[in-house]
Parts: structure tokens; sequence; C-alpha cells
């Protein structure tokens, strides 16, 4: 049976390599790809809406390109005009807009800057066959992709090939196409940069336009993302689960963070205001106030009073919603959240871990005393619009529907392990099971969280399936000892209604205090079959306070630790804004950025953001290709076709051979 199904195999592998002669040439050309040093890998984590910062973090590639660009010309270009040519490549429209050269000088900088250019696309596109760069250039250089493919496969040196160089960029010129030209190699350059980049989680929240981020993501080349507890949330939000809905937007309300949801997916939030204007016209809702800015969005600080009340609408109802779905899930073990049933409404406090403590106020019209979680007709009718909103919103249905085609909740890519936030672990190290798995623990319950996930986007409306898996959506946001939250709880109600600090305190899972540990690091890179010297783990989720120097590298280089506070609201904590992990041939080096200081400044000023790179892992011979994922493919590619070899050497397969005509016989 085995002999059977391998020869009907090597039948159909001889369709594409009809005769011996065709399958040798694969197997060389498969050798040589094997020798090709390993393509450039970018990690990055906890964007958080930072659209900005991360599309020139992906431009200039964390710095590589600039090192690119002063390895080719420390010694005949200034530093000035190294960082002038940078910049080009980093945004080339706006650049060759502020181009105010006369003509003549024009054309000359064309020339030079050109040949600059084509010198660069060389360097970065050595490391790849000329099939892989002639597939960056058709998707990013469309329409000049056969001219930039010739000039980067010529001897420009030797005079015949030197003056056929020289006249095609003459003609590029002279026919007017330098700018254009000039865009098709940028984009490509930076393209070619990056091999494969990989998301560790949080795209969505805090920052301004996550909407944004998840287009760029849309057009990259090669790239996995591994959810994050914000990304589930808003995957929540878009299959239709109200108490996901209400905490997105109590999220973007609470950091005047609307545009995302008004601009950028289209959801009008109107309805929502005229339901908050009606029922707390009269309330106080000072405790409410917005704590974001206003630069940029929809409302302007004279709507703060607004968005207030907007603020106290939505909390409310996601509190009323988060009490259902624990409520409908007891294996959750999440009872303690249970709040609004603890509220002592006459003396206007609430029973919290046996103590009382006094509410900041105790207006709450829509509350039901006696059934607290019920909504009532408005609310019911306001989150069933909401609900049509997000799911509706054709924007938001195809960036959630990307998180899912590329993404998952942990990875495994070259021997490294990538997830957001834990696994999750008890206090002695060992895997922590959980009931609504039916006892899974360690990768078990990982992936039964990947599979239930994907059910609460996918399947039916109005199945039990859809239901439980949506509120799976919410549990992976906040869930006790979720393994994207990672925390004990989320201390939202108490944060917003309580002025005691110590109840706002929310404990992380075991996994961090165990992470310094190697050999627990060891077991957990073991449970996923992966081990010895190169494998890591690569974790996002928690900020590392840089400037109270910690350390992102733990248990003895075997985890990396890439929060470094990409958004904003976390950089006053961490020192820095963000990391970039970066994997090449050369080894594992790991980039702390500055704070980007806007478009324009990088534009006007050439101003770039500064990284700084500890190498902390350098291999002692080039990683080739072989040494990789895609290596181990290749590898049985070339083991199938020599099989198929010996197939036309022993006649088991008759070769065909191409007649003039083109066709096979």
């Amino acid at each position: 049976m085995i002999a059977e199904k391998e020869n009907k195999y090597m039948k159909e592998l001889a369709k594409s390599y009809p005769n011996r002669s065709s399958a040798l040439s694969e197997i060389i050309n498969l050798n040589a790809i094997l020798n090709l040093p390993k393509g450039t890998e970018h990690f990055m984590s906890d964007l958080h809406g930072e659209h900005e910062a991360f599309s020139h973090i992906r431009r200039n590639a964390s710095g590589v390109v600039r090192r690119k660009v002063d390895a080719l010309f420390e010694k005949t270009l200034s530093v000035n005009e190294r960082a002038e040519l940078s910049t080009l490549i980093y945004y080339p429209e706006e650049k060759l807009d502020s181009n105010l050269l006369e003509k003549e000088e024009k054309d000359n900088w064309y020339k030079i800057t050109l040949r600059r250019l084509l010198e660069v696309s060389r360097f970065v596109s050595s490391k790849y066959t000329r099939s892989k760069v002639r597939k960056h250039l058709a998707r990013t250089a469309s329409g000049y992709d056969y001219i930039i493919d010739e000039l980067l496969n010529n001897d420009y040196d030797a005079i015949n090939k030197g003056h056929y160089y020289d006249n095609i960029l003459n003609t590029i010129i002279n026919v007017g196409s330098a700018e254009k030209f000039i865009i098709a190699l940028c984009s490509a350059i930076k393209s070619m940069v990056i091999d494969h980049l990989h998301i560790v989680g949080d795209v969505f929240d805090r920052g301004p336009r996550a909407d944004l981020i998840m287009e760029q993501l849309m057009k990259e080349n090669s790239i996995d993302i591994q959810w994050g507890n914000h990304d589930a949330l808003w995957m929540g939000a878009a299959a239709g689960s109200r108490v996901c809905i209400a905490t997105v937007l109590n999220n973007s309300i609470t950091y005047k963070n609307l545009d995302v949801v008004e601009i950028g997916y289209g959801i009008s939030l109107r309805p929502l205001s005229l339901f908050a204007n009606d029922v707390y016209a009269n309330s106080d809702v000072s405790n409410y106030m917005p704590k974001g800015n206003s630069d940029g969005d929809i409302f302007i600080e004279d709507d703060d009073s607004l968005v207030a009340r907007m603020h106290k609408a939505i909390s409310i109802i996601q509190f009323k919603l988060e009490g259902q779905t624990i409520l409908r899930n007891p294996d959750y073990g999440m009872e303690h959240r249970l709040l609004l049933d603890k509220i002592d409404w006459e003396k206007g406090t609430v029973k919290l871990n046996g103590r009382e403590y006094p509410l900041k106020e105790k207006d709450f019209p829509t509350v039901d005393k006696d059934n607290p979680y019920a909504l009532t007709d408005g609310e019911r009718e306001l989150m069933q619009y909401l609900k049509n909103a997000f799911m509706r919103s054709q924007k938001l249905q195809n960036h959630i529907r990307f998180l899912f085609e590329k993404g998952e909740i942990y990875t495994i890519f070259n021997k490294n392990l990538l997830f957001h936030g834990c696994i999750p672990l008890n206090e002695d190290g060992s895997f922590m099971s959980f009931p609504i798995a039916g006892g899974l623990s360690g990768r078990a319950f990982m992936d039964f969280c990947d599979r239930t996930a994907r059910k609460g986007f996918f399947s039916r409306e109005g199945s039990e399936t859809k239901q439980f898996g949506k509120d799976f959506l919410w549990f992976l946001w906040c869930g006790k000892d979720s393994p994207l939250c990672a925390r004990k709880k989320i201390t939202t109600f108490e944060r917003l209604l309580i002025d005691a600090p110590e109840t706002w305190a929310e404990p992380k899972n075991a996994y961090y205090q165990c992470w310094n540990d190697e050999y627990i690091v060891q077991k957990i890179l073991e449970e996923f079959s992966l081990g010895g010297k190169h494998s890591h783990i690569i974790n996002g989720h928690v900020p590392v306070q840089y400037k109270k120097g910690e350390d992102p590298i733990k248990a003895n280089g075997k985890l990396i630790l890439i929060d470094g506070g990409f958004c904003r609201a976390y950089q006053k904590t961490t020192g820095i804004a963000g990391y970039t992990l970066i994997y090449n041939a050369d080894g594992m080096r790991i980039s702390a950025h500055e704070p980007f200081r806007g478009v324009q400044d990088a534009i006007n000023n050439n101003a770039d953001i500064l990284s700084e790179t500890v190498i902390f892992e350098q291999a002692s011979d080039k990683i080739r290709v072989k040494n990789t994922d895609t290596g181990v493919v290749i590898s049985e590619k070339i083991a199938d076709l020599t099989k198929l070899v010996e197939c036309y050497e022993t006649g088991t397969i008759k070769e065909k051979i191409k007649s003039k005509q083109g066709s096979y016989s």
C-alpha cells in the first residue's frame, strides 16, 4: 500500500518534472538555495495603534536600511548625504515633492541618485535567488520590475555593459520616468530588507489608528501574527460579541481614541451619544472624563462632557454584560468579578474581598437593584445597533479575517516559540490546567484556545458553538489566567469606581515569576517539541522597565521580551519607544528605539528613529537556509526529486521529451 502511494506521488511529481534533466536541474537549484544566508526576520510586539511610529520603523527596517547605506557609502558620502539618501528610501514620494532643483541640476541628481539606489538594491538582494528578487519586484515595482531586474544583474563596470546601463538610466530620465522609477526602487529595497515579519500581538487599542497598521500589515510579503489580548477583544467584537463590543468602546472612549471606530471602521457612535445624553443628562460624570488628548480626534475639548456621558453609559453596559458572560460560563472561575450584585445601594458601598469600600458615586439609573445584570430595553436596542454596525463594517471584517488567516495563538518558526502573553503556569512552575477546556494544559490548552477562538468568529450565528466561541474570545481578553491576558483579574470596575489603590492590583500569572528560570523555560520549549542552543521563547505583553535597568533577555538568553513600550502611553514607564528583535544570518540582536518625533520631522530634517542595538547571540558561522524551516521543506523536496530521478533511471516512470513545438511526448 505504501509503495503504491509513493508510486502515485512520483507520477504526480513527474507532471512538473517530466524527465531526468528537469528533475536534476531543480535539485541543483534547490541545493544552491540551501546554502544561501537565511533571510532577515523582524519581531515586533504591542504596536497598540501607533501607526506613524510603526510605519517609520517598518520603512527604516529598525535601522537596517541606514546601516546598509552607511556600509556602502561611509567612505564616499558625508553623514548628512547618507541621512538624505536613507530618508529618500523611507519616504520617496514626499522627498521628491520637496526637490526644488532646476531641470539640469535635477537630471544630474536623478542619475546620481538612481545609481546609489541601485547599489543599495544590489546589496539587500544579494542573499536571495534571482527568482525571489523578481517576485519582490513584481509585487513592489510593478511596471518597472523587468528593467530593475536587468540593472541589478548587469556588470556595469564592463565597457559594453556600462554603455548599456548608462543608456537605460538616461532613457528613464529623458522620458520623465525618473521619479516613478526612484519610488519603485525604494519600495523594492524596503520589501527585500525584511524577509519575514513577526507581530507578537496587540495591534489594537491605546494608540490612534490600529486600522492603518492593519492596512500596512496586509501588504507585507511574508508575515505571521500572534494574537494579543487586545486583538482577541476586537476579534470578539467583529464576531458580534456584545460584551467585547462594549469593552472595545469603553477602551476607546476612556482614552478619547474614537477615530479608529468612526473614521477607520465607519461605525457611527451617534446612537450611543443620543442614549447617553438622554439617560445621563442630569448625572455627575466627572468620574468618567476621558484620559486621552483630542489631537486629531473627532471630538474636541468642549465635547468632553458628552464623551464622559458616553463613557458612563457604555461602562455600566459592559459591567452588566460581563456579569452575564461569567454566569453563562461557571468554568471560567471568575465569580469574584460579579460586583454589581455586591453593591449596597443605600450605603453606596461595594463588598470586595470581605471588606466594604465606598463607591465614588451611586447614580446608576439603568441598574435594576433586584436584577443588576439585566439590560434595559434602551440598552438592548443600543447594543443590537452596535452589534450590527460592527458585523457590517466591511473594513473591520476584512482586517479580522486577516488576523485569523495570518494569526494564531502561538507560532513555531525557525526553532523559536512565539506567543504574546504566557503559557499559564502554577506557582511551582507546572502547567496550569483549565476546566473550561476539560482539564487541558500546556500546548494542548493553547491549541484548544486557538480552535475555540476560530469557532467564535466562523461558526453559524445563533448556534451554541458560536456563543461559546464569542464568550471565549472575551475570556482570552481578560479571563483569569488567560494565556493572552495572563492575569488573575483585571480591575476595570475598581479603578473606575473605588478610590482605594490596593483594590486596583492585577496579579500576574506565575509564568512571570518563572521566566528567569532556565529550567522552566526549557521545559516550556520541550512542551512544544523545541529545545537546544538556538531555540527561544519570544514574548510580548509586559513592557520592559528599560529605564530601571530591566533586561529584556531572560533565562540565560532563552527568553526574549520584546514589549518596550511602543505605545506612547507606556513610554514614561519604560523610558524607550519599543523594541525590535532582528534575527539574520549572523545571529540575534535587539534594538531599543527612541520616541518618534513625527513624519514631517523625518521628511524635512532627515530625522530618524535612533536605535540602540545589542547583539546577544552571535552565530559562529553564517546561518544558512538549510538551517531553517524552509530548509527542511527544500531538503524533503530534494529527497523526493532524487527518488524521481531513480524512477527515470530504472524505467519505473517513463521520461517525456520536449518536442520542437514545445509539447512533451
